[in-house]
Parts: C-alpha cells; sequence; structure tokens
C-alpha cells in the first residue's frame, strides 16, 4: 500500500470491527459493547492529544444518533466512509447498505435534499491481482459411522447450510457473551429464547436446536475427554512452543480457556486466524473425536489441525466445552426454559434431550413450537433425574412440610442406585446418572428377579451399602470400594429398595408415594442380605418424628429422609426432607474441631488468583508434627477471603513434593500450592461436618470431617490449644459411640402434642438467636472450650415481644416500651443483669426483602424478626414485583429458588446478622450471593 492510500485509510470518517474485549462503552447508551459483537466508531478530535480518538457505538446506537443529528453533520453515506469494510462477511456488510438506505430515506423525508441513492462500494484504485485465497476449513477424518453431516463434506465446499448465520460458530460465542452478560434468569432464557425463535437474522432459526442445546450445556451432557488442566497446558505448551511453566503460572488465575487464549496470541509457532469459518457442527465433530482419543500423541494431532483454523476466542470457547463449563451462569434451566416452558420439566424426567425437543416442536406445523403441553414422561433404561431432600433443621419445620403425615425412611450411608429392568438386561444409575461400577452391582441380576418375580420391567429407587452378614447392620461409608470390599470377609453388597416409580409398563412417578409403596409390598419378596425394604415408619406426631431421629443417632446411622404420604415423585425437585445431626439446632449436635491453617490452593472461576481451599490440620505430639485432617473451601464470605490473601504468612510451593517442609505430614493428594511459613504462627478454625470419618489420604490417623465448613475464626486460640491428634481421637472415638440427643429430646413428650408444637422457650429462642448472631455456639454446644466464648451484649429491640411471653407463665419483671421509641429490657450477662435502653435504630428502612424458603422455619425466626425491628418489611411472595432484595440462606445458589424482580438484590441472611451484631449496616456488596449453577 503506497503512503497515499495509507492517508486515505486515516482519514475516513468512521471505523467498524468485532469487539475484541468488551471493554469499550458506546457512546450513546452507556453500556458496553460485548466482546464478539459488531461495533462502529466514529471518529472524533482527541482532547488529549493530537489527532483524532475512535468514539466507539453499538450498531444500533450509532444509526438512533444519525436520525437525530442535523443535516451538515457527517454520517455514512456509503462503504468508502468506514474503515475495515472489507473485512466484514457478507451478511454484515448486507446489513450496514440497508441501515444506510434507510438512514438516507429518513433524511430525504425530514430535509427533502438527501440524495436517494443506493450506496455502491467504494471504487479503489486498480491493485495487482493476487492469487485467491480461500478461507481455511478444519477437516476431521472420515468417521466409521454414518453421519447425515460429515465435516469433510461441509468444508470441501461452499453448502448453503454454511452460508447461515445460525450455522457459524461465531453465533454460538455471541449467545454464551450475551447469556454471560445479563445477570437476571429471566434475561438469560430470553437470550435463548430471542434466537431459537427469531434466529440470527430474525427470519426463524435455521440451524440444530438439539445440537446447540448439547453445546450450550457441557456440563450436563457430558463426553469424557480424559483432559485435565495440566494435560491441555502440556499439549498447548508443545503446540505453541512455549514454556510449559509460565503457562501453568498463568493458569493459577483459574480459567484455563484464557490461560490457552493468551498463550495461543502470543505463540510465534501458531497463529490465530484472523476470522472466525468454524460452523457449530464442526466444533461438535472435533469433539466427538476427540472424545475417542485416549493417547497423547493422537490428541495433539487433532488440536494441530483444528487450531490452524481457530481464532484465539474460538479456542478459548472450545476449551472451556472441553472443561464443561461455559462460564455463562446458566444451567439446564436457563437453556430449556429458552427452548419451551415445559422442556427443562420433560427432560428432568427423561434426561433425553432429543426427545423433549423433539416433542417442544411440531413437525406438521414445518419445525414451529408447540403449543400443547409437553410431559415428563420417563422411559425403561433411560435414566431419570432422582428426587432429592432438602436440609430439615427442626421437628417443626419437617411437621410443617408434611402435613398429611410422613414416611420416615432410615437414611443409608452408602451409594444412590437407580435400578432399570427391562426383561433380561439390567442398567444401574448413580445419584448422578453415570453408569455404576460392576465390582457393586453385577450379582443383582441373580436377585432381582427372584425378588420380583412378576415384573417383566420396572425403575427402582435404591441404596446399595455393605452388610455385614452376622449382625445384619449395615457397613460404613466407603466400604463399597473395590479393595475396601476384601477387609469385609463376612459382608455382601445389599440393595435397599425405598421406591418404584416404573412397574410393568406403568409409569407411577405421578402417583403418590402411599402407592408406590403398596406396589413394593405387593410385588416384592426380600432377599435377606441382599435385596431388602429400606426402614420406615409412619409419622403424625411430632413426638414420634423426634423419638426415631434420637433412634437413629444414638444407632451411629447417618439420619432420616421424610417424605409426605400424598407426594408424587419428582425428578429433580427438593421436596424430600433430609435430618441429620448436623442440621438441626444450629449445628450444636455436628461434630466439630478447632484446626489449624496448614495450607491453601487456588480457587477456580471467580476466586482464580487467589487462595480459597484450604488444608486444615493438627499437631501430633509424638512425632512433633502437624499432620492433616481435611480441605475447606466453604465459610469464608468474600470480604473474608480478601482478607485472608495478606494475613496468612504463607510460601508457594505449587504442589511439588519435593518442597515439602519437614514439619508437615502429608500424602502426595494433599500437597497444596501453598505452605505455612510457620504453622505455630498461623490462625486456628473451627471447622464443622457432618461427622468425623476416616480417609487414607490424610495423615491425622486416617481422621477426616465429611462435608467440613469454616464455622468460627478462633482468635482466642493457637496451636498449642487447638485440638491436637490425641484429642482428635477421643472426638472421633465419641462421635461414633455415643450421640448426645437431649438437645431433641428436650421439650418433647409422649402425648403432650402442644409442647412439642412449642418447641424451645421464648427465652432459649432469643439466647440461642443472640449466639447465632455471634457466631458463638449455644448452650449444650458440644465444643469442648465453651467456657472461652466472649459474653454477648446486643441492643435487643424484641425483648418486649419475647419477655410477654414469658411474663404470663412466671410473672417475671416486665419490660416497658417508651412513647419515643426505646426500648428497656433486662439481659442476663454472666451473673450480672444489664439494663439497655436505646432508641430502636431502622438500619434496614426501605428494605423490602422476599425470603428464601430456608427462612421460613423457627429456626430462623427471631432473625427475621430483628430484620422488621429494625425497620425492614418481608413481602410475600403474590407481591413479588415489589421486593428490593432476596434474602438467602447459603452464600452460593445453583438455581433459582423464588420469583423475583432482575432488579432486586440476592443477599446472604449473614447481612442481617451481623449488622445486628456489630450494631451498625454492613456493607450489602460485601453480602451478594454467588450464582453456580448446577450441572
Amino acid at each position: 500500500m503506497s503512503s497515499d492510500e495509507e492517508d486515505h485509510v486515516e482519514e475516513k470518517p468512521f471505523a467498524i470491527e468485532v469487539a475484541k474485549q468488551g471493554r469499550a462503552v458506546c457512546k450513546k447508551c452507556k453500556q458496553k459493547c460485548l466482546q464478539g459483537e459488531l461495533r462502529i466508531a466514529k471518529l472524533v478530535p482527541n482532547p488529549f492529544a493530537a489527532g483524532k480518538m475512535k468514539a466507539w457505538h453499538h450498531i444500533n446506537c450509532l444509526f438512533e444518533q444519525f436520525l437525530k443529528q442535523r443535516q451538515t453533520t457527517k454520517r455514512i453515506e456509503e462503504p468508502d466512509d468506514v474503515d475495515g469494510w472489507d473485512d466484514l462477511d457478507e451478511d454484515e456488510k448486507k446489513d450496514i447498505l440497508d441501515r444506510i438506505k434507510k438512514c438516507d430515506a429518513a433524511f430525504h423525508a425530514k430535509f427533502g435534499t438527501a440524495k436517494l441513492k443506493p450506496p455502491n462500494k467504494p471504487k479503489t484504485p486498480p491493485k495487482a491481482k493476487s492469487p485467491k485465497v480461500e478461507p481455511k476449513t478444519y477437516k476431521t477424518e472420515k468417521s466409521s459411522e454414518n453421519k447425515e453431516d460429515k465435516l469433510s463434506n461441509s468444508s470441501s465446499s461452499s453448502s448453503a447450510s454454511d452460508k447461515i448465520k445460525d450455522c457459524q460458530f461465531k453465533e454460538f460465542r455471541r449467545l454464551v457473551a450475551d447469556i454471560t452478560n445479563v445477570p437476571g434468569y429471566l434475561d438469560k432464557t430470553n437470550c435463548v429464547k430471542k434466537l431459537f425463535t427469531e434466529g440470527c437474522n430474525g427470519s426463524g432459526f435455521k440451524d440444530d436446536i438439539v445440537l446447540w442445546c448439547r453445546l450450550l450445556l457441557p456440563g450436563v451432557i457430558k463426553r469424557v475427554y480424559n483432559l485435565q488442566s495440566k494435560q491441555l497446558i502440556k499439549l498447548f505448551s508443545k503446540i505453541f512452543v512455549t514454556d510449559q511453566n509460565d503457562m501453568l503460572e498463568h493458569l493459577e488465575q483459574g480459567d484455563i480457556g484464557e490461560t490457552i487464549q493468551k498463550f495461543f496470541e502470543e505463540s510465534h509457532k501458531t497463529k490465530p486466524a484472523k476470522k472466525s469459518t468454524l460452523t457449530v457442527k464442526e466444533v461438535d465433530h472435533f469433539l466427538d473425536k476427540l472424545s475417542k482419543l485416549t493417547k497423547e500423541d493422537d490428541q495433539m494431532e487433532h488440536f494441530k489441525k483444528f487450531v490452524s483454523v481457530c481464532t484465539s476466542n474460538d479456542l478459548k470457547t472450545v476449551i472451556r466445552l472441553i472443561k464443561g463449563d461455559l462460564r455463562m451462569g446458566a444451567g439446564a434451566k436457563h437453556i430449556l426454559d429458552g427452548v419451551h416452558p415445559d422442556a427443562y420439566e420433560a427432560y428432568q424426567a427423561s434426561r433425553d434431550i432429543d426427545a423433549v425437543i423433539s416433542k417442544c416442536f411440531d413437525k406438521k406445523n414445518k419445525g414451529k413450537k408447540s403449543h400443547k403441553i409437553v410431559k415428563a414422561e420417563i422411559s425403561l433404561m433411560t435414566p431419570v433425574l432422582p428426587m432429592l431432600a432438602e436440609a430439615c433443621k427442626s421437628v417443626e419445620q419437617a411437621m410443617k412440610k408434611c402435613p398429611n403425615g410422613m414416611y420416615s425412611e432410615i437414611k443409608y450411608d452408602g451409594e444412590r442406585v437407580q435400578v432399570h429392568k427391562h426383561g433380561l438386561e439390567f442398567k444401574y444409575f448413580s445419584r448422578h446418572l453415570k453408569p455404576v461400577l460392576p465390582h457393586k452391582i453385577q450379582h443383582f441380576k441373580e436377585y432381582i428377579p427372584q425378588a420380583f418375580p412378576h415384573a417383566k420391567d420396572l425403575i427402582l429407587d435404591s441404596e446399595i451399602l455393605m452388610i455385614d452378614t452376622k449382625t445384619s447392620k449395615p457397613l460404613p461409608f466407603g466400604s463399597l470400594g473395590v479393595h475396601k470390599k476384601a477387609e469385609f470377609k463376612d459382608a455382601t453388597v445389599c440393595l435397599f429398595v425405598f421406591d418404584c416409580i416404573f412397574y410393568n409398563g406403568e409409569s407411577l412417578i405421578n402417583k403418590p408415594i402411599s402407592h408406590r409403596k403398596k406396589i413394593l409390598e405387593e410385588n416384592m419378596i426380600e432377599i435377606p442380605n441382599r435385596v431388602v425394604f429400606s426402614e420406615q415408619q409412619e409419622i403424625n406426631q411430632p413426638e414420634e418424628l423426634a423419638s426415631m431421629i434420637a433412634k437413629v443417632l444414638k444407632l451411629g446411622l447417618e439420619g432420616l429422609v421424610l417424605k409426605d404420604m400424598k407426594s408424587i415423585y419428582e425428578p429433580g425437585k427438593r421436596h424430600w426432607l433430609k435430618v441429620k445431626k448436623d442440621y438441626l439446632f444450629g449445628g450444636a449436635m455436628a461434630d466439630t474441631a478447632d484446626l489449624i491453617v496448614l495450607g491453601a490452593w487456588y480457587g477456580t472461576g471467580k476466586k482464580g488468583g487467589m487462595m480459597s481451599v484450604f488444608l486444615m490440620g493438627c499437631y501430633n505430639p509424638n512425632n512433633k508434627k502437624f499432620c492433616t485432617v481435611t480441605k475447606v473451601h466453604t465459610g469464608h464470605d468474600d470480604k473474608t477471603l480478601e482478607k485472608l490473601q495478606t494475613e496468612l504468612d504463607m510460601v508457594k510451593i505449587s504442589q511439588d513434593m519435593s518442597k515439602v517442609p519437614g514439619w508437615l505430614n502429608c500424602t502426595k493428594t494433599m500437597v497444596p500450592d501453598f505452605v505455612a511459613r510457620d504453622p505455630k504462627n498461623q490462625p486456628v478454625w473451627e471447622i464443622t461436618g457432618a461427622e468425623f470419618t476416616q480417609h487414607d489420604v490424610h495423615t491425622a490417623d486416617g481422621i477426616s470431617i465429611r462435608f467440613p465448613r469454616v464455622t468460627r475464626i478462633r482468635d482466642d486460640k493457637d496451636w498449642k490449644s487447638a485440638t491436637n491428634l490425641q484429642e482428635l481421637q477421643k472426638l472421633f472415638t465419641t462421635s461414633k459411640e455415643e450421640t448426645d440427643v437431649s438437645l431433641l429430646m428436650k421439650g418433647i413428650k409422649a402425648g403432650d402434642n402442644s409442647k412439642a408444637d412449642e418447641g424451645p422457650s421464648p427465652k432459649k429462642r432469643k439466647k440461642d438467636i443472640h449466639s447465632y448472631m455471634k457466631k458463638e455456639k449455644p448452650e449444650n454446644s458440644n465444643s469442648k472450650d465453651s467456657s472461652s466464648s466472649k459474653k454477648i451484649k446486643i441492643n435487643d429491640p424484641i425483648d418486649q415481644d419475647v419477655d410477654m411471653e414469658e411474663k404470663r407463665d412466671d410473672q417475671s419483671d416486665s419490660n416497658s416500651t417508651s412513647a419515643s421509641g426505646s426500648t428497656e429490657s433486662k439481659m442476663s450477662n454472666g451473673e450480672t443483669n444489664v439494663d439497655i435502653k436505646q432508641p430502636i435504630p431502622d438500619y434496614f428502612t426501605g428494605v423490602r426483602a422476599l425470603l428464601e424458603d430456608e427462612l421460613n422455619d423457627e429456626a430462623h425466626a427471631e432473625l427475621v424478626r430483628y430484620f422488621i425491628a429494625y425497620g425492614g418489611e418481608v413481602v410475600n411472595p403474590d407481591r413479588w414485583e415489589e421486593a428490593t432484595h432476596v434474602l438467602h440462606y447459603y452464600n452460593i445458589i445453583r438455581q433459582p429458588i423464588i420469583q423475583c424482580p432482575n432488579s432486586a438484590k440476592h443477599i446472604s441472611i449473614e447481612w442481617v446478622k451481623d449488622t445486628i451484631a456489630n450494631g451498625s449496616l454492613q456493607d450489602f456488596r460485601c453480602y451478594v450471593v454467588r450464582w453456580d449453577p448446577e450441572d
């Protein structure tokens, strides 16, 4: 290009391109120009230096601005005005030309002087002809399977389907970006709905919706690639000819896709394509073949062919597909609700996405969306998403959720298995719908026909676990392992059947559980120690339930599952209840230990690049070393986690076993990214879990904690007063041999229903909520050093209501509220009664909150009353449009729970608790709930 031509390009008043990073803000609407979207700039004077700068706009925004400007103001009149025009594809050029023509027509109608001529392509000086270079297309080797759309065919010719924008992979990327950049559930669903209804050109979607849904849900519709992040780094470091350690260091930021994208762009050996030419089908075929390759050389050769036609954004998205996470904050419900209102529910039942989507579109009506109700149906030999249970924290909650009476079933500590029988064919699926390992279920083919002699076909919901044939007692969790089974010579794998959802051609999911239980009782014959009924009891009174909970906990069993007697089987729904000791009384019955922070790992996703998973351990006085007990990654809010990055004194060892210090007794599996510089200066945290268990990867005599979480930072303890190995061994033994159920049985008297319904006394509830809000254990806590807990002082505006209830019982001193709104209450603090008199602050004025279901129970009633007393308002679900906030029990949620406005802030209930405990309104941004969509 001559210097004259270069000057001509620089002088063009407009520029157009695809946004590379999504950081530029549109000058008109002030919203970001999203990554992967076409954006357009107007050259304007640079206020900071000589020359001009680009003022970026969305396409729509700039043309809307043209219609409002004066006749003499420069606008796009022909393609020659736009730098980057030649880089556009034909569809994009056509769209811009149509907009220019409409803009000219509008000016002609407004001013009557604009020239109405169809815009022509710019006349450019003749150039020397160069051989035409066709865009590279990726070809796969021919598959042995007979596929309609072979990639080699679609690449070798410019077929009609390749010209349709709906088929292009860059449009898939654009949809992913759209979904990622909108926060609300309805917004994400609408992105999907709009594309699958209108298509990219507004004339209807013309590609395969099933294929798109499969790629949009890589974590649900899983292919197995046998490629972990470090293996991908190893492969691409060779392809890019770059330093593997540099890539691993960048991977610490938490996103393998961005790591590979960065080094792809910087590679001198392999350069990204300038323009995406891939189709969605090509990417799918590439992934399909990759899933069948197991040798590293074959995988690398496959990647080399593919990378040569990828843009950096293409490759980043494909890597995320391989990892099963597109990082767009959307799961199956978001995507399938965008396909059809009934698609998700139907998919929950069948897990057959092809069948579900074919039902959602009417083939007789040219494939248009069906307006008929798509019913959820199950089919034999296809896994059904199991019905699940939510945590039950009290007897009162259980009685409220199961008003028709309930089946109370033993919650066995085994593995959930769904059994499918069709004639002589059997299939077994795990809780996550994967095939169960043969050594666990292979002998059931002999016993199930004996247990169900009249069943031609059936689907059972059940649990498998090892059972001692001499005592008929179940063995602990983990004993089903292929190596563990050899340790238990007098034990067999037993199937505990608790539900039947299909029998002899009839689906039973819409039948009440009482009917399904009857089917089991009439058609199943127990085979001792092989196929047996799950132990259950019908419950109608709270004292019966309390007694049964106490019984199973004393026996060392995991807990109970409670099911309303009139409930149907709802795949994927959490409408059953599960009772475990760590759920009851705010965790007062849970197993806890005060452990030392010995190391840490980098987090992933939003926590990439920071320590967010911690190695907890204890001191062993015998060998003067610190040993590992558990890994923990829950319990800290984002604000605390941020502080820990600087407060913890750590040394980076990058999981290198040779760098593990001598003071740490650690297995190879548990080598962290960081270790403590000096374990004796490390903080002590209270770790609470479902139970103490044993795991070979830990060195504290194999003792570990199941489902651990951080419940308190013990500033009052150091490494000497933390739980040591001998004390941990005693806690483990005590936990297995005896469970204190006095809290559970207190107040529950046989035949005294009124007392059972009341629960703890108002005074006890008040005291427990104070403890809860100060993150202290309630009285009767199992913590071995409760005496060291700090005394609690809190201004209590609801003392009046609580104490007035007690006044009617024992005529105790009453509280009084003055006309000015101050409250005078008396609260015991050690041995001294302290009078508190202070105006009620209105921290939460203007906050209209919807409550997640977890908060609508007796255990949280006091906390909700504090919220109201301090100026907040609880909004009924039927007035959800008025809500400004949604209060959640958990800091992380996996799917939308209640209907709420898109503008509502999703906040953890910890915000309310900490505001009251600290005596000042806390910054809500530190308590925003994180979305982690369910697979």
